[in-house]
């Protein structure tokens, strides 16, 4: 659970980061070029977090790491980033309030608690979706695979 946390919580820490600095640093705007980097920065992190996530679980473990557990632990770290990240744009709703929804498309002809709704969903379950299938893919190389070896009768 630690490991699930620690690399979750990196993800988040980086969505934050990137929140701050666009939105009350930078000050740029909804239609902006910079806006198409965030989702290819939260996922490159979200890789790079799920790899070292079950490389430390695999040291833990003493190098015997198997599928299943390397996928149940990239779903962790994945479903720790979906519920912090959630959390986070949750309290800045509370802080400054529905102007970043009102930014989305289509957000003036649709009631704000729609908007809301559709954003935090979206969050969530395309966290999930996209961890889902990068724990699959890492969890593929970095797995022991048991071969006929470990089948033998003892």
């Amino acid at each position: 659970m630690k490991i699930a946390l620690k690399y979750g919580l990196l993800i988040t820490a980086v969505l934050i980061a990137w929140v701050v600095i666009v939105r009350f640093g930078l000050g740029v705007g909804p239609d902006s070029n910079a806006n198409l980097l965030g989702p290819i920065i939260f996922n490159v992190t979200a890789i790079i977090a799920i790899l070292l996530g079950m490389r430390a679980r695999k040291r833990e473990l003493n190098g015997q790491l198997g599928f299943k557990e390397a996928l149940k632990t990239g779903m962790a770290i994945s479903l720790v980033y979906a519920i912090s990240g959630c959390l986070f744009f949750m309290i800045q709703y509370l802080i400054t309030g529905p102007e970043l929804l009102m930014t989305e498309a289509n957000a003036p002809s649709r009631p704000l608690w729609m908007v809301a709704a559709f954003a935090y969903a979206g969050l969530f379950f395309g966290s999930l979706f996209f961890g889902l299938i990068y724990s699959t893919v890492i969890a593929f190389f970095l797995a022991k695979s048991r071969g006929r070896e470990s089948t033998e009768i003892i």
